[in-house]
């Protein structure tokens, strides 16, 4: 058989997997098979500025001229149905079988749904592709009032994206704060602060018990304390499932996502999967996790690349991740998981701080409000294993990069 990488998965990691593999030399055959029809496009954008600007044509990834120049065979509008590992086939729902020498699974992860009544009422929208977006903005002349169920990075951009449209915005949250999974509960209160601010009526430690509507059309949602909010669109963000019905099917390990090695292989030798759908064991925690962002989509890309090219480390990558909040920038370096003291550096009020993160005596992760210097820093601090002390970080950016420049000379 001709060498050939089939890619499953339209996203950041598929796009940038199949790129990255022309880039290290791999001279086989490399087919893109997406289930959207748009070719792969920027995501973060979707919770932002795509609800206020007249199309998406800036939202590409890459134009089709750089496919078709890397020799990319693209599949677009084309689901993947079943594997055959024996077989090496992809098998398509158009009944075409695709025979492979490796199959990158890239298949990233879809929006979580509650189990509660009234979820079968039209304006009940989530927000993880191009046709959710588009939705959602054809919708919004027509809506006054938003409820946003989830605290989580997606439903915090929607709701100063709702409220810049001028929208009357209602979130609510299970847990007692926001961005309790992604960030210091020093930075939790920030956020929520300047989004009250901002006009955002911030509802934390609330959880929703059911939605109501007439003739069809969702009108109010209601707390199991019995509070109840007028809705005209309700945007679910309560989190993600990884897509691994495909890997699982086919006999794959799964567990919290498809299952691989420190290179990212699958327990079939010739499968990988990168992105948001796979568990992998990360070395700064020790353990297994699953990420969603779009840094660890394109790292894990690359990874494979160089993998199937003969090359590679096992995949050791520093983690980061951002979050545009109305005039908050949110960065974020490394995985606080299991942190047990942090310093703040910079100060809330004048909403541009960080918050370094450590487990014992070391450095693990470093958040950032509108500080992107801290955060490139943190980066490099993070993936050379440097952890400044107390006095140090209070000296600032300058004695931080002295650390980091004494480390390479070393």
């Amino acid at each position: 058989m001709v060498e050939r990488c089939i890619i499953v998965g339209g996203g950041h990691g598929g796009s940038q997997a199949a790129v990255s593999l022309r880039q290290e030399g791999y001279s086989g055959e490399i087919v893109l098979v997406s289930d959207e029809k748009d070719l792969p496009y920027h995501r973060p954008p979707l919770s932002k500025s795509y609800l206020k600007t007249p199309d998406g044509e800036g939202l590409v990834l890459r134009t089709e001229a750089v496919y078709r120049d890397n020799a990319v065979e693209l599949e677009l509008g084309v689901r993947a149905e079943r594997i055959d590992v024996d077989g090496k086939r992809l098998i398509v729902a158009d009944g075409r079988e695709l025979g492979f020498t490796d199959l990158v699974l890239a298949t990233g992860a879809r929006a979580r749904m509650p189990q509660l009544p009234g979820m079968e009422f039209d304006g009940i929208v989530t927000l993880r592709t191009m046709e959710d977006a588009r939705r959602i903005r054809a919708a919004m002349p027509l809506v006054e009032n938003v409820v946003i169920v989830g605290g989580g990075f997606i439903g915090m951009e929607m709701a100063h994206s709702c409220i810049g449209l001028g929208k009357s915005v209602t979130l609510i949250e299970a847990a007692p704060r926001v961005l309790a999974r992604s960030v210091a509960p020093v930075v939790s209160a920030h956020v929520e602060e300047r989004s009250r601010s901002a006009g955002i009526d911030l509802i934390t430690s609330a959880q929703l018990a059911a939605i109501h509507g007439e003739g069809g059309k969702v009108v109010a949602v209601s707390t199991a304390d019995g509070r109840r909010f007028d809705a005209d669109m309700v945007v679910m963000g309560i989190g993600a499932v990884p897509n691994v019905e495909l890997a699982a099917e086919a006999g794959l390990e799964v567990a919290n996502g498809v299952v691989v090695d420190p290179n990212l292989r699958s327990s079939a030798p010739n499968i990988y999967a990168i992105g948001d759908c796979v568990s992998f064991d990360h070395h700064q925690l020790g353990e297994r996790v699953r990420l969603e962002s779009v840094q660890n989509a394109t790292d894990h890309a690359r990874h494979v690349a160089r993998v199937l090219t003969g090359g590679g480390r096992p995949y050791a990558e520093v983690a980061w991740f951002w979050s545009d909040q109305g005039d908050m920038k949110i960065q974020t370096a490394g995985l606080a998981t299991g942190a047990d003291s942090l310093i703040v550096s910079g100060a809330c009020e004048d909403n541009a701080f960080s918050v370094y993160h450590f487990r014992g005596e070391k450095l693990v992760a470093v958040d950032s409000i509108n500080r992107p210097a801290d955060h490139m820093i943190a980066r490099r601090l993070l993936g050379a294993g440097i952890t400044p002390s107390a006095a140090d970080i209070a000296e600032g950016a300058q004695r931080l990069k002295q650390l980091i420049s004494a480390f390479k000379a070393n």
